[in-house]
């Protein structure tokens, strides 16, 4: 079995994992820098709105609007570091270092957008492509950075614990403590053992468990799953944000339809144009993004209709082709002209606002083991994230978790563990049982534990996805480990975390909506 040795074990390329990567690597540490696929194909890289740029001297207004879209559940503190610290980290990598070209007015200052949630504008963005401008940008930077190597096409199998995988029977009685992960080589079929000093977990979200989702392929939690499987704290994942405006058509790839539409002043309306937020929320189309998923799908199951319509008539066709291109080209390659008629959306599973427990520097409860963007939960979102807050939140995540490792590592001489062998059956798995199982998981996780939940259905979720994990289980001691294999062990897994978090929590709060009855 091959072994590489290096000081940061980075698993997932996406912001959070670039950011980390790059402030390790400049301070004369090695990074390796694992991820599924290419640099650009993480969610971040889909992240259309923008980020927020706070910069008032008291950003008491910024702190307000996160606590009251958590529903009164966030984490003080943490939402202190990202109001304090966003700032600076947006202004020292996008706009000095990356010299990001997001959008400004004609005297050359930013332009502020304005969000669901949002009580102010606060939210720099390049057009509708933000995620994508930041990624591509960061992706480049990476690359050109001595100490880190990017390795594309490699899943990460399980975590390297010392009480589980160290080759020194002394090691089993040290503290539980991570050492690196096994991860496998698409492209060769071999499984690598990686052995670091610090092992970050950047992996992104879960949305991949639901039906639909906003979602690159692949997001299925696997951090979740495999911190899990070490003994780390989950917390909060229960709390599943849907976004209630994803661009439906039959035979049409859903894709995720910014909230910054709705802050320029278009608004949700039914089939026959009628308004059915204004009713709802004092927000009207603009509450935040649990009140109006939830809105929706009450609409759609008392009228019957198969989705609802985004209304762009108070918007001039020119500024939604100037402001909105992405969204205005791809709709149109649907047969949609945004600027003539209303968007068919319906919610899809977006943002996972719980995850692996840390302290406010990515620490997690295992040694020498961080998690860091969505994967990770400080309780900054509660049980419903704000708008554009997520981009921000893996700035200050990757800069506060690498100056914390960067000062242990000067001073902890942390030996190098060996790995033990690993040993793969020469069995392959049929790919077409692979499928259905992970349809069926998709299936079970929207129709029971989706928008709106309840015991009984959550119940049943439960009893489906046990039978399942028995078979999965099965298939995955038998077989020879592939991407899609890994893929259903992890959402199997995740899809079971997250019912039984929801069943545990009695009280509908944010996005964990139990309805009432059974």
């Amino acid at each position: 079995m091959k072994t590489i040795h290096t000081d940061c074990l980075v698993l997932g390329a996406g912001l959070a994992g670039s950011a980390y990567a790059l402030h390790a690597a400049r301070a004369g540490r090695t990074v390796e820098l694992l991820s599924l696929a290419e640099p650009l194909q993480a969610n971040s890289d889909w992240a259309q709105g923008g980020i927020i740029y706070d910069t008032a001297p008291d950003p008491h207004s910024l702190r307000e609007d996160i606590m009251e879209a958590s529903d009164g559940t966030a984490n003080p503190a943490a939402i202190n570091q990202l109001a304090e610290e966003g700032p600076a980290a947006v202004k020292e990598l996008l706009l000095d270092d990356l010299n990001i070209g997001f959008d400004r007015g004609t005297a050359g200052e930013l332009e502020l957008a304005r969000e669901g949630g949002h009580h102010e504008r606060r939210i720099i963005h390049t057009k509708d492509t933000t995620g994508h401008s930041i990624l591509s940008a960061i992706a480049t930077k990476v690359d050109a950075t001595p100490g880190i190597t990017r390795r594309s096409g490699f899943v990460a199998v399980d975590l390297l614990t010392l009480s589980h995988n160290s080759t020194n029977p002394q090691d089993r009685y040290e503290p539980l403590t991570c050492f690196g992960c096994y991860a496998l080589d698409t492209a060769t079929g071999e499984v690598v053992a990686f052995v670091a000093r610090k092992t970050v977990l950047a992996t992104g979200g879960l949305g991949g468990i639901f039906q639909h989702t906003t979602n690159q392929p692949g997001s299925v939690g696997h951090g979740v799953a495999m911190a899990y499987r070490v003994g780390a704290r989950l917390i909060d994942l229960e709390y599943v944000q849907f976004h209630p405006t994803v661009f439906f058509k039959k035979g049409a790839q859903p894709f995720l339809i910014t909230e910054a539409l709705r802050g320029e002043g278009a608004v949700l309306v039914d089939g026959h144009g009628r308004r059915f937020m204004d009713g709802v929320h004092p927000l009207g189309s603009l509450a935040p993004r649990d009140v109006v998923s939830r809105a929706v799908q009450h609409h759609l199951a008392a009228s019957g209709e198969l989705c609802a319509y985004l209304d762009l008539s108070a918007l001039k066709p020119d500024f939604i082709r100037s402001r909105f291109p992405a969204i205005y080209e791809r709709c149109l390659a649907h047969g949609v002209d945004i600027t003539l008629e209303p968007i068919p959306v319906v919610p899809a599973a977006h943002f996972s606002c719980g995850g692996v427990h840390t302290d406010l520097a990515g620490r997690t409860n295992v040694r020498h083991l961080n998690a860091i963007g969505e994967t990770a939960c400080t309780g900054l979102h509660g049980a419903n994230r704000l708008a554009s807050t997520s981009l921000l939140e893996c700035l200050v995540a990757a800069k506060a978790a690498a100056r914390a490792d960067l000062a242990e590592l000067a001073k902890d001489r942390f030996p190098a563990p060996t790995a033990c062998e690993w040993l793969s059956p020469a069995k392959i798995a049929d790919p077409l049982l692979i499928r259905q199982d992970l349809q069926q998981i998709r299936q079970t996780m929207w129709n029971y534990a989706g928008i709106i939940r309840s015991p009984r259905r959550l119940a049943r979720a439960r009893r489906i996805l046990l039978e399942l994990r028995e078979d999965i289980q099965a298939f995955y001691r038998d077989c020879r480990p592939t991407r899609d294999l890994i893929e259903l062990r992890n959402a199997i897994q995740t899809a079971l975390l997250v019912v039984h978090a929801a069943a545990l929590n009695p009280v509908s709060k944010g996005c964990h909506y139990i309805a009432g009855g059974d």
